[in-house]
């Protein structure tokens, strides 16, 4: 279970016929962001989306922008750009379409309980401007009291005519009485000051320290689960719990240790959040590196478990 909310309590301003860049000018059109609130970033700079269009009761398209260099999901050595930036990309969009064209207030807690993808490696790479892209979205909707309770969504990604990723994803709306009575005293809870020190960072394909979310540990095949509670991307805006794109990373970087890959790049993420990876107890990050479907493949199974309870199951595939 990963959880987020928007970090301030301005007012939704009153949509409903969807958003998009302003008109064209003589020097070409002009984009700028969502607002940031609404896919609850704290930095401008996150915010991948750019614009969105309602089409029907359940369908929506949504514009996003890549740059071509992210200051953590950074560019591959071979000029591609991180799939990673697929699965943000998607818990974006679904916060956005909840907030802008669903109602939900601002206030409100996410609790996500699964994010998947599969990218088309050939349609990744970086080219000499920010990849445009356009986002297909078909929502499943619950609602309780007049308001949304929960979403699954699926995502069909295109950059220009090509499809370059698909996924889908699945969360929960909570009011801040809810969330207060759900979470009890681990609402004020806060991260260690002190993580653990981190693996090396070339073992698991990161060039700075910081970047590193895992820490070892005295069984093999095992790590700790390690954040810096100022990381500017890992850590966006305050929280009570490790977000769930930490424990994305945390999935990543596993596999490239238990396999002795630093270039394991998984173009292909199943992840199901069941319970929040709480800050006042070790979260232990396991792997099972599976039987290959066709050559040239490598498939990682990754679980954290904390406290004897499993919080989140992560299947990851690469070519190799």
């Amino acid at each position: 279970m990963s959880q987020s909310t928007a970090s301030t309590t301005l007012r939704r301003p009153h949509t409903g016929t969807g958003h998009t860049a302003p008109a064209a000018t003589e020097s070409g059109p002009l984009t700028t962001t969502v607002p940031r609130q609404f896919v609850h970033r704290a930095a401008v700079a996150e915010v991948l989306l750019t614009g969105w269009q309602r089409r029907d009761e359940h369908r929506f398209t949504v514009s996003a922008q890549w740059p071509r260099a992210h200051t953590f999901f950074t560019p591959l050595l071979d000029a591609r750009h991180d799939p990673l930036l697929v699965a943000e990309t998607i818990r974006q969009t679904g916060a956005l379409l909840a907030h802008a064209e669903y109602g939900v207030p601002l206030d409100r807690h996410f609790l996500l309980w699964q994010l998947d993808y599969t990218a088309h490696e050939e349609h990744l790479a970086v080219g000499p401007v920010p990849a445009e892209l356009t986002l297909d979205v078909t929502t499943e909707v619950q609602h309780r009291a007049g308001r949304l309770a929960a979403m699954h969504y699926r995502v069909q990604v295109r950059r220009g005519d090509a499809l370059l990723a698909t996924g889908s994803a699945q969360y929960t709306c909570t009011t801040p009485g809810v969330y207060d009575r759900l979470r009890g005293d681990r609402r004020s809870a806060v991260p260690s000051e002190t993580p653990p020190a981190p693996v090396p960072a070339r073992y698991v394909g990161r060039t700075d320290p910081r970047d590193v979310v895992l820490a070892p540990t005295d069984r093999s095949g095992v790590w700790q689960l390690r954040y810096d509670p100022h990381h500017p991307v890992l850590f966006d805006h305050p929280c009570d719990h490790v977000p769930g794109m930490v424990l994305l990373e945390a999935s990543r970087q596993a596999a490239r240790a238990a396999l002795g890959s630093p270039r394991f790049v998984p173009v292909s993420a199943l992840s199901v959040f069941g319970r929040y990876a709480e800050f006042d107890s070790p979260c232990l990050i396991g792997t099972t590196v599976l039987p290959a479907d066709r050559p040239g493949t490598a498939i990682v199974n990754v679980t954290g478990h904390q406290d004897g309870h499993e919080v989140f199951n992560t299947l990851l595939t690469a070519q190799v």
